[in-house]
């Protein structure tokens, strides 16, 4: 009997020590996942955004240029230019 007794006090101390190790495992990287997952506030923040610079007008060289590459890009949508075409005319536009 006292083997047997032995043998299962050897068990219980593996599977408790077993046990501990796996549980503190587990915690390390919950922490870990803890502290790498965004943290989002429970309720929306009221913080104001600080306003946008004022941009410059843009010229009428520009509103020319942006009206070009809006109907080079449909153009494009419709299958009428290739890529390469596309991309040769958008690079001749922009350069000027």
């Amino acid at each position: 009997m006292p083997g047997l007794l032995r043998g299962v006090a050897r068990t219980a101390v593996v599977a408790g020590t077993a046990t501990a190790v796996s549980n503190r495992v587990s915690r390390r990287q919950q922490g870990r996942w803890a502290q790498q997952a965004p943290s989002r506030p429970a309720t929306p923040s009221l913080v104001a955004t600080p306003p946008l610079p004022p941009s410059a007008p843009l010229t009428d060289d520009m509103n020319d240029k942006i009206d070009q590459l809006k109907r080079l890009g449909e153009l494009k949508a419709q299958g009428v230019l290739t890529e390469a075409e596309f991309a040769d005319q958008k690079r001749r536009i922009l350069s000027d």
